[in-house]
């Protein structure tokens, strides 16, 4: 009946790096290995921004807001009104800016073997999400494992293979919205 929002502090990293918290946590529990990772980057961001005397970077909550979530809170960081912490509205996350569709579990010859996990299309913008770096791409041609061209990848449990440059091994893939 109750859905409490997820707990967003990025914005008051630079004020515990300062009074000395040197760990944090991430939840992730219920949520994908592509939220985990990018609400990872960014936190790292906002760490080393911290760290180095940098003023908080506002595009870090742009970055978190585009993920699917369940609305944010600042939790006990920050003094708010009790019906604050929860979300009466719905019990699920809202997707927002990119949907994640799979993970590459193989790479050879410029050809990466993606796992889907949900549907995803020729045409379609991705985000290859990677320790070495995120980038984006249109996807202009998909195959099969048999090397057969396909236009659409239905979603798990199926493998498709579609060009790659660069590191892709291990990589998470998105769709942007």
């Amino acid at each position: 009946i109750m859905n409490s929002k997820d707990l967003r502090a990025v914005e008051h990293v630079e004020r515990l790096v300062r009074i000395g918290v040197d760990s944090l946590k991430i939840e992730g529990r219920t949520k994908s290995l592509y939220y985990v990772a990018r609400t990872a980057q960014v936190y790292r961001r906002a760490i080393d921004d911290a760290v180095a005397g940098r003023p908080f970077n506002p595009m870090l909550i742009t970055d978190l807001e585009g993920l699917a979530n369940r609305g944010y809170t600042g939790g006990l960081l920050e003094r708010r009104p009790a019906n604050d912490y929860q979300n009466y509205e719905t019990g699920n996350s809202v997707l927002q800016r990119a949907h994640f569709v799979g993970e590459v579990r193989g790479f050879a010859d410029g050809m990466a073997e993606v796992e889907t996990k949900n549907r995803f299309s020729v045409g379609d913008t991705l985000e290859i999400i990677h320790p070495s770096g995120n980038r984006q791409i249109e996807l202009k041609e998909m195959f099969n494992l048999d090397g057969a061209p396909v236009q659409v990848a239905q979603g798990s449990p199926i493998r498709v293979r579609i060009p790659l440059d660069g590191p892709a091994e291990g990589a998470l893939i998105a769709r942007l919205l």
